[in-house]
């Protein structure tokens, strides 16, 4: 017989006895949560007291008091490092007149300067500063001066001192606003 057009059903046997129990119809459950949330929160808060929170960090200064009193300097003995409203950079050695220069040229400068022999370790820099300067300029005078005391401390380090061990550098800087004499020689240039 060909054809078939009906799908044929294969019934399964059931094994074993038929049983005589009925099923039981599943009840659905529901969990009170109001104890959990409590629990949640006071979980919360033995940790947010038992940890240490991390403490914000601040760099620390140490200023030194404000001296009034006029201290006497050579002439030979004084780099003065001007920054001129419009940020541009000058400088001068004790009393001669401002000379421009770029900001790439102060670390050369101040190695330079604080390296000469007549003035070897005794050097004052001092950086004059314009009240309307960008702060970010004098950042960068800054930071160049400091990466200068690099090299310059290096080779002071090769000195001995009488005790045989090597000398340390004597840093002397200050930082000052320029004077109306100072506004004056820079406006010309």
């Amino acid at each position: 017989m060909a054809g078939g057009g009906g799908q044929l059903k294969v019934e399964r046997a059931k094994r074993g006895k038929a049983s005589k129990r009925k099923k039981m119809k599943r009840i659905g459950f529901h969990i009170d949560m109001t104890p959990l949330v409590d629990i949640t929160f006071l979980l919360l808060t033995f940790f947010m007291f038992a940890t240490t929170l991390a403490a914000p960090q601040v760099m620390e200064m140490s200023i030194p008091p404000e001296i009034v009193k006029q201290v006497e300097v050579r002439e030979s003995e004084l780099l003065q490092i001007f920054i001129r409203d419009d940020d541009k950079l000058f400088y001068s050695k004790g009393s001669d007149d401002p000379q421009p220069i770029e900001l790439k040229e102060v670390r050369a400068l101040a190695e330079r300067e604080n390296l000469m022999p007549n003035v070897r370790n005794r050097l004052i820099t001092s950086l004059k500063i314009s009240d309307d300067a960008t702060y970010d300029m004098v950042i960068k005078v800054l930071d160049e001066l400091n990466l200068a005391e690099v090299k310059i401390t290096e080779e002071i380090a090769k000195e001995l001192d009488e005790n045989g061990q090597p000398k340390k550098r004597e840093r002397r800087f200050t930082i000052a606003p320029m004077l109306e004499e100072d506004i004056k020689k820079l406006a010309e240039l």
